[in-house]
């Protein structure tokens, strides 16, 4: 470790959580001692910290003060994790509908976000910061199971409007100081591509971060330039966002020289669970419950197939209990070799982006279309499909009807992304259907070789 980091992990980045009001120093703490619980001990924190949420909900939040009177739920009196089976499960309508129902009357400072990329409907929620200090405490941990920390060189390849639209002098000067570089994963042309192969090896990061697909992207160029990047000194990639395929990962390891740790979560469900270099992807129990469920919503045993449902145990000021992901995956028993108790998934699905290529050859990550549609109020659900580079059809299945306006609005921020010149079919539909894994596509592209 080098002098810098530490001054950074130690002094910098404790002060700018203080300042932001945020626990995380004391709950990254927390976590690096209680990974190495047994599992009997681990289970126990879980299911404690679980009935303190519940019952703090109970008091505090108008939507489950009224469901647990309704259904009779005594939180205090919760003896098993499997109590939870006795509420129903919060979907993304049920959120929209409860919005204001379901914030604490005693929080403050609540952040509101969206979300609906890739992984469902669009969703207007709120964060507090025992949320955000639980969560980014989680993702520090997970970073040091790889050696490398807060304060190490890293480059992000990311594209949310928040992290791409926020940076003010504030954001540039964190980011200089934490030694974070953000190149952006909506716009992958030739040029940019160069740029930020360049980038890389002239920063010489011990970390990478971002989707998997934007990676292996500028892994792939990087190899068709001939162009080295395995002997930067790179530890470790951390991807997440999508589903990981193999490709990806012989791809990003090869280029770069480096293992890629896998990672799950949203900007809903908070940071899930992530990858050990032993291979497991391990669900932060200290924080999360994490259940499976069929197509009835019943709970499936360790090694079946279903939805992932969460229960976010530190989102008191917003709750998310039993929150459906809209992703698929399946549970294991199996312990790791690595010593942790923190329980396992064993395999995550469904979580795909697609790139689609602008007119001009420009490469453009999915999101950067999807972020045209997923905030207007009046659609309820959409699928692009790019056929060619001349050709975008958008489906649309509007709230209450398909305007002209909302054609246009579609058209117009469609057309500054592939091109003035590339036609916009907008069409209405009744509904759209679900991939095999039961989750929604909201980006397929057809345009080959790109």
């Amino acid at each position: 470790m080098s002098l810098y980091q530490r001054l950074v992990g130690r002094v910098l980045f404790p002060l700018h959580e203080k300042l932001k009001g945020h626990d995380t120093i004391a709950v990254h703490r927390a976590m690096e001692q209680s990974q190495w619980l047994s599992s009997e001990e681990m289970a126990q924190r879980q299911l404690d910290n679980l009935r303190r949420y519940l019952v703090k909900i109970g008091l505090t939040v108008p939507y489950y003060e009224n469901l647990f009177a309704e259904l009779d739920f005594k939180p205090e009196a919760v003896s098993s994790v499997a109590d939870l089976q006795r509420l129903p499960l919060l979907d993304k309508a049920t959120i929209r509908a409860h919005t204001e129902q379901l914030k604490a009357r005693d929080a403050h400072g609540l952040m509101r976000f969206n979300t609906g990329g890739s992984s469902g409907e669009p969703l207007i929620f709120y964060r507090g910061n025992e949320r955000v200090s639980h969560d980014v405490a989680a993702k520090r941990r997970a970073t040091r199971w790889w050696g490398v920390d807060i304060g190490d060189p890293e480059i992000v390849v990311w594209g949310s409007p928040i992290e791409l639209g926020s940076q003010d002098r504030v954001r540039l000067l964190r980011d200089k100081l934490f030694r974070t570089e953000l190149l952006s994963a909506f716009e992958m042309s030739t040029d940019n591509l160069h740029r930020f192969v360049e980038r890389i090896r002239r920063v010489r990061p011990k970390m990478l971060f971002g989707y998997p697909s934007s990676l292996a992207h500028i892994a792939g160029f990087a190899r068709e330039q001939g162009v080295a990047l395995d002997g930067l000194g790179i530890k470790v990639a951390f991807v997440t966002s999508e589903k990981l395929y193999e490709h990806q990962r012989e791809a990003i390891e090869q280029t770069f020289g480096c293992p890629v740790a896998n990672g799950y979560g949203g900007r809903d469900a908070g940071f899930i669970a992530h990858a050990c270099p032993e291979g497991s992807l391990h669900i932060t129990a200290e924080d999360m419950v994490v259940e499976i469920v069929d197509g009835d919503g019943n709970v499936l045993p360790a090694g079946e197939q279903g939805e992932i449902v969460v229960t976010h145990l530190f989102t008191s000021e917003f709750p998310f209990v039993r929150y459906r992901t809209g992703d698929v995956g399946i549970l294991t028993d199996d312990t790791c070799a690595c010593g942790r108790s923190l329980p396992v998934l064993a395999s995550v699905e469904g979580r795909t982006t697609d790139f689609v290529t602008a007119a001009d050859g420009t490469v453009l990550h999915g999101l950067a279309l999807i972020y045209v549609l997923r905030d207007m109020p009046g659609v309820a659900n959409f699928r692009i499909v790019q056929e060619s580079l001349d050709l975008t059809r958008v489906e649309v299945v509007p709230r209450d009807t398909l305007t002209q306006n909302m054609i246009a609005e579609i058209e117009t921020g469609l057309k500054g992304r592939l091109g003035k010149g590339v036609r916009i079919e907008v069409v209405e539909a009744g509904a759209i259907g679900r991939e095999v894994s039961g989750k929604f596509r909201y980006v397929v592209s057809r345009v080959a070789d790109r």
